[in-house]
Formats: C-alpha cells, sequence, structure tokens
C-alpha cells in the first residue's frame, strides 16, 4: 500500500498512538497498519474512507470500540422507572448512525476480536485481582487469607519438543527406554529450541503419540477439574478431622481458573486457589489463624496426584482409560511463588491476575503460526473418531446424541476442550455481569454528562458497582437480528488495525504512568531533591 494512501487513511480515522518503537506518540501523522491487506480488500478501504457515509461508520464503529465482527439488530427500547412506570427515554435503531444498531461481539479469543478480547481480559483481570487484593465489592480482609497460585499439566502421551528452560531438548533416554522408536525414530533430540521454533510441541515421532487418548484426556478435563476440587474440600476435612458435611463450619475453598493451551495443543490449568473462613451472608469471611498457605499447598499437591477418572471408550473394542493430571504440578503460596515463565521474577497479585487474564482469551487457532503437522494429525483423529462413532450409531440403531463423544466433532476447532477457559467458584469475587452493568452504566452516565456539558468525576467503579441492587429504571426492548459483521471485510481490516492502534497507545500511556512513578522516571524524586 502506498504512503499516500496509508495517509488518507490515518487522517480518516485519527487515532493518537507510540511510534514503533514505542518512544512518543506521533498523533494524527501515524498511520494504521493496513499494509499486509489485498488488492480487494485495500480497495475496499479506499471506497469507505472516500464515501460520504464515513463519517458515519467511523461513529458506529467507536461505540462498538472497533469491534471486528459486530451484531446488528433492528429495533426499540425504552427507560421505564420501576416505581413509577413512567417512560424516561426512547431509542430506536432507526437514530443510530448506520440506520441498524450495532453491539460488541463479545467473542473472548484474541485471534477473532482483538477489540472484545481486550476487554474480556480486562475484566477477567479485574475479576481475578479483587479476590486476590479485594475491591469491587470484595473486602480488603481476603488479602489475608491464604492463596495459593497451581499449575495443573496434562500427562504425556508421547515424547515431543519443548525448551527445556533453554537447556537441550532430550539429550538421554528414560531408563530401560531405547535411543530409537519401533518406527525407528530417533528418541533423543540435542537442539537447544527457541521460542519461535516450529519443532516446539511436535512430537518425537508421530507415529508413537498417543492422539487418541490425548483427545480423550482433552474431552474429560472439565470433569478431571471438578473432581479436583471435590478431592481438595475433603482433603481439608481430613485435615481438619471434620466430617465434609460440616467443613463449611470451619472452612471454605474458593478458586478462580484459566485454561492455557500448551504447544502440544493440550490444555493445563492455571488457578488461585483461596481459604476464607466459615460460610457468612456476604461471602467473604476472614480465614481462621490455623488456615495457612503451606497447609492448603499440601492439600492442593496431594488432591492433584489422587484425583483421577475412568473414561468411557470411544468405540466398541476401544479401553477404559484412566485419566489423571500429570506429574508436573506446580502448587506454590502466592507470597513468595516465581512465575512459571520467569523463576526469577518475583509474582505479585497484580501479575497474577495479568497472567490469568491473558490465557482466558486465547484459544487453540492462537497456536497455529503457519502450518502445524501435529495439530492438523489431532483435528484429522476426531474427525475419525466422530465418523467411527456415526457408522456404529447407524449399524447398531442407537441414537447417536446419548453417545458421550457425539460432539466431538462440534469441538474440532477447539481441539476436544469443551470447557470454560476461565471460571471461578461462587464466592471467589465479584461476577463478570456485575462489571459489564457497572461498565454499562457507567457508558451512559459519561453520554449524559457528554451532552450536559458537564465532566464526570469517576475513580473507581465501586460506587457504580453499589448501584447494581438499587436500580431504579428498567430497560425494556424489541430487538430483531439483523445479521453479524461489517458489510465489506474492508470495514472489518478497518476496524482491528484502529483497534490495534488504541490498544498500543493504551499501552504506550500505561508505561509512560509506570516510569513516571519511579524514582528514575521522575526528576523530582531524584537523587539530591
Amino acid at each position: 500500500m502506498s504512503r499516500t494512501t496509508r495517509d488518507r487513511i490515518w487522517d480518516a480515522v485519527p487515532l493518537r498512538s507510540p511510534d514503533r518503537n514505542g518512544d512518543a506518540p506521533l498523533g494524527e501523522s501515524h498511520p494504521l497498519d493496513l499494509g499486509h491487506l489485498d488488492a480487494a480488500t485495500e480497495a475496499q478501504v479506499i471506497a469507505r474512507l472516500t464515501s460520504r457515509g464515513f463519517d458515519a461508520w467511523s461513529e458506529a464503529a467507536s461505540r462498538v470500540g472497533h469491534c471486528a465482527k459486530p451484531i446488528r439488530l433492528h429495533g426499540t427500547s425504552q427507560t421505564v422507572d420501576r416505581r413509577t412506570g413512567e417512560v424516561l427515554s426512547s431509542f430506536s435503531s432507526a437514530d443510530s448512525p448506520l440506520g441498524v444498531l450495532h453491539v460488541r461481539c463479545g467473542n473472548r479469543r484474541a485471534a477473532d476480536c482483538p477489540s472484545c478480547s481486550r476487554l474480556y481480559a480486562a475484566d477477567t483481570f479485574h475479576l481475578i485481582r479483587a479476590g486476590v487484593t479485594g475491591g469491587k465489592g470484595v473486602p480488603e480482609a481476603v488479602s489475608e487469607n491464604p492463596l495459593v497460585f497451581a499449575t495443573l499439566t496434562a500427562p504425556s502421551f508421547g515424547l515431543v519438543h519443548g525448551t527445556r528452560g533453554g537447556r537441550t531438548c532430550r539429550p538421554f533416554t528414560a531408563k530401560g527406554q531405547d535411543r530409537v522408536c519401533e518406527h525407528g525414530r530417533s528418541t533423543v533430540c540435542h537442539a537447544r529450541h527457541g521460542d519461535e521454533d516450529e519443532l516446539l510441541g511436535q512430537p518425537l515421532c508421530r507415529d508413537c503419540y498417543d492422539y487418541e487418548s490425548h483427545l480423550v484426556w482433552q474431552w474429560w478435563a472439565p470433569e478431571l477439574w471438578r473432581r479436583f476440587t471435590i478431592s481438595a474440600r475433603r482433603g481439608l476435612a481430613k485435615t481438619l478431622m471434620v466430617p465434609e458435611s460440616r467443613l463449611p463450619e470451619h472452612l471454605t475453598l474458593q478458586y478462580a481458573k484459566v485454561a492455557e493451551y500448551q504447544q502440544r495443543g493440550i490444555v493445563h490449568f492455571h488457578a488461585l486457589i483461596r481459604l476464607d473462613g466459615p460460610k457468612t451472608a456476604d461471602g467473604f469471611a476472614p480465614a481462621p489463624a490455623f488456615a495457612t498457605a503451606a497447609t492448603l499447598a499440601q492439600v492442593v499437591q496431594q488432591a492433584v496426584s489422587g484425583v483421577s477418572f475412568d473414561a468411557p471408550p470411544l468405540f466398541d473394542g476401544d479401553p477404559v482409560r484412566t485419566l489423571r493430571f500429570g506429574a508436573q504440578v506446580d502448587v506454590r503460596p502466592i507470597k513468595t511463588s516465581r512465575r512459571t515463565d520467569d523463576p526469577d521474577r518475583e509474582l505479585t497479585s497484580e501479575q497474577v491476575a495479568g497472567y490469568l487474564a491473558k490465557y482466558a482469551t486465547k484459544s487453540a487457532g492462537d497456536l497455529v503460526n503457519g502450518d502445524n503437522p501435529h495439530l492438523r494429525r489431532l483435528r484429522a483423529t476426531i474427525a475419525e473418531v466422530t465418523d467411527h462413532i456415526a457408522t456404529d450409531a447407524r449399524a447398531e440403531g442407537t441414537p447417536l446424541r446419548e453417545h458421550p463423544y457425539a460432539l466431538l466433532g462440534k469441538w474440532n476447532r477447539m481441539l476436544g476442550f469443551r470447557g470454560h477457559f476461565s471460571t471461578k467458584s461462587r464466592r471467589y469475587s465479584i461476577t463478570l455481569g456485575r462489571l459489564r452493568r457497572a461498565r454499562s452504566r457507567f457508558q451512559r452516565r459519561l453520554t449524559d454528562a457528554s451532552r450536559q456539558g458537564q465532566t464526570l468525576d469517576v475513580r473507581d467503579l465501586d460506587d457504580l458497582l453499589a448501584d447494581d441492587l438499587e436500580e431504579t429504571t428498567l430497560v425494556v426492548g424489541q430487538w430483531s437480528y439483523a445479521g453479524s459483521g461489517w458489510d465489506t471485510d474492508g470495514d472489518a481490516e478497518l476496524a482491528k488495525a484502529a483497534a490495534a492502534r488504541a490498544r498500543e497507545y493504551a499501552q504506550w500511556k500505561a508505561a509512560q504512568r509506570v516510569d513516571s512513578s519511579s524514582p528514575q522516571g521522575n526528576p523530582s524524586r531524584g537523587e539530591g531533591q
């Protein structure tokens, strides 16, 4: 794309941004990143920029945060006073800039919608952080309760290439293992793989790798997690020498968990697990003095190693597999733990929240950078198993929906993982729903203040969260689905580029705030002052 075209794009979408080195914001002279477009999409972008309706499109896109694939709706809504029934205001999609209401797609996956995934990550960050330090309606006293950071991995289904902390990949074989597998391939690797090495996560021998057991474990991973939480509570009851039914009278176990795909295409779980005191009305009681993070870590470790599940066979003749978590389990108190990806760096509550929120927006698609034979083989195995199950069901005349793996093909894109990527216990912290309602309420107040020429000073969402139960109005609407996405691929790429530039600028601003708050970045706090 020519420099002239880029200038026109930037002039049409005035966003501020840091330069490519992150040194300083360059304002309107800096173009959006649209150099990757093909000729057809570039022509669509130019057509949008030169159209009379560009201002309306730009306003509609900004209202949804430059979502990549917004939902289009037709209809009307009215805001009604709950007490009197008086209609306070009304809205129609016809009043929208493009004559149709656009709302965010809400996709949490960064590969599908960078804008909505960023918002989801921010919500997840605040949800997780509130359970660590308090805030957002959670009392600050929870920060004194025992807390551990646990990583639960999957077992091995075959030798794969890995970084091994910068050491040699696989220089030796296990005791009694040959240096060459039965298929004639080496079982050792003396390379030191970099983070971008295409071999990472690839089996040393794809014929030796147990793909069917891999996908069975992936399918039942949520069940293993459920059984782990049950086992952990039983372990706590045993430690306290009280019946399990009476454990809530002494302790409650709370957690926030996210799933992350490893390079080999299988999930493992990162979790913050907290011990609270007896169950109360507000759900946030201080832990008793005898409950310590060391005790919690020991109970969690024992629960992980003891949990198992006998998975149903895939089809007739297939064995029953006893599923467990992998041997590599990391359970550490949060006050003294270290990041699993940087052991020499201290792990703070904010880092934990950001660490987990980042993985909550990842998907199986984020693993694929170009061609990946291992992931293709996984998907092919899922397709083969699904066809086998369907063929057996037709031959036996049994309903396919009754088979435990009937929906496996539906989750092919996610490599067989059907669980939620981000979950929490009921009383860990605030819910995503309340955070989203507070943000919506804030946006309405901000819009009203802007219309009246006033400044809205809201430093924290806590006051808006407190209003959640005191809402005196009700929004009643009638809406119909009109479609998804923008009119053209060019519109979608323009929205993605604008969202990316806004994200980079926000990151630059955050870095500037950090620098200015440090002694090195603030001259007034330097030596000799």
